[in-house]
């Protein structure tokens, strides 16, 4: 018998809720076969715990695949998060380029975190030429005033 979106629903808020009170061996449990079947919350999760061995073994491959493919699939959380990966280079080689455009898609969504990133890359000129109007425009969509501005 397949499952119901109304069990699925149920499933997701389960293993977010168990993700959420850091219980995350039974966040992994109950979100990796969701995530497997290409729920954007659930990959987005099942990342960050592969990434940081949260309720699991550290696995960067994994960690990577899912917040790619939530990334992919537009959630903007995982958009921010795709994007820190290339700016660190963690769980993928680094690459200013692609981080740029996975905060720019995030930044569009409204996640203001990747706004302020985004004014921090062309501030200091982390890949890209230093950039002292675009980290302006960037650091005022994100919500900063002229005094913190500097």
């Amino acid at each position: 018998m397949q499952p119901t979106s109304d069990d699925l629903a149920m499933q997701l808020h389960s293993g977010i809720s168990a993700f959420e009170t850091k219980s995350f061996a039974t966040a992994s449990k109950i979100l990796f076969s969701l995530a497997e079947d290409g729920n954007p919350e659930a990959q987005y999760r099942m990342a960050i715990m592969a990434q940081n061995g949260l309720g699991m073994v550290s696995n960067e491959l994994l960690a990577y695949k899912y917040m790619r493919a939530a990334a992919e699939a537009g959630l903007p959380m995982a958009q921010h998060g795709l994007g820190f990966m290339y700016l660190q280079g963690e769980c993928v080689e680094q690459n200013s380029r692609k981080a740029i455009h996975w905060f720019t898609q995030a930044a569009a969504q409204g996640m203001s975190g990747s706004m302020a990133t985004l004014g921090m890359i062309y501030k200091q000129g982390m890949g890209v030429e230093p950039d002292p109007e675009a980290a302006r425009r960037w650091y005022q969509q994100a919500g900063f005033g002229e005094e913190e501005l500097g």
